[in-house]
């Protein structure tokens, strides 16, 4: 049997939970192309274009819009229907003037806020290694690659960041402007869990060699809870370093 390629539709009922669409209107919707995140984190942009913004009635004006670059993702045109828009990615159309960022709502479903600076992006830092020359790869959430230039790799002072740490990322020059260390004290925004979509105060790191690390954190009605180090994303101090509320 010949191959047919990769599939470009979804049914409805089995797309990930976290998408906010119609589930019984049509049999099927879009399935998002092999990107920087997951398809359970993310949404295809015809989704975002047309069911999230209501910027398109069909499918058809929605491939138009991206085909013709006026959708742009952490500054680039991208013209995919089927490019993954996940968390923190900021969304900008020029023609509007219009910017969103992606985040999670209370009930973990994909959406959209309106911000007013599209110039930056918060990034996790998923893990590190070191490169030739002794240089340093940071390997961001979003499936980025960000290198740490070190003048000498036998004392690379130049290398603050650690694993669960942020950085603040100019778009689309991706250049690191800010660093926000995994450290008590921290706001943080949770991405899983029942607390999802909150923003909290990081008060306690429970350290575990075998297991993720535990960290306990607390709203702002000052109520306390536990959860593991990969759903908290230190985004500030005080207040988030962009939008995010």
């Amino acid at each position: 049997m010949a191959n047919k390629g990769p599939r470009r539709h979804l049914k409805r009922l089995p797309a990930p939970a976290n998408w906010k669409i119609s589930r019984k209107i049509k049999k099927f919707t879009v399935r998002p192309s092999p990107g920087p995140h997951a398809a359970e984190t993310s949404l295809p942009l015809l989704l975002i274009v047309r069911d999230i913004l209501g910027y398109a009635d069909n499918a058809r004006e929605a491939k138009k819009i991206i085909n013709m670059g006026k959708i742009l993702v952490d500054g680039v045109k991208r013209k995919d229907y089927r490019y993954p828009a996940g968390l923190m990615d900021i969304i900008s159309i020029p023609d509007t003037n219009e910017s969103f960022i992606v985040l999670f709502d209370n009930k973990g479903r994909i959406t959209l806020k309106k911000i007013n600076n599209n110039n930056a992006k918060l990034c996790k830092i998923r893990n590190k290694t070191v490169i030739k020359g002794g240089h340093i790869q940071l390997n961001l959430h979003d499936g980025r690659n960000q290198i740490v230039k070190v003048s000498d790799p036998k004392n690379p002072t130049e290398d603050v960041y650690k694993t669960g740490d942020t950085i603040l990322m100019e778009i689309p020059e991706q250049k690191i402007i800010d660093h926000i260390p995994f450290e008590v004290g921290k706001l943080a925004y949770i991405t899983a869990g029942k607390h999802v979509g909150d923003l909290v105060k990081i008060v306690d790191i429970e350290k575990r060699k075998m297991y993720p690390d535990i960290i306990t954190l607390e709203t702002e009605d000052g109520t306390q809870f536990k959860t593991v180090k990969d759903y908290v994303f230190v985004v500030g101090d005080e207040k988030p370093v962009i939008e995010l509320n």
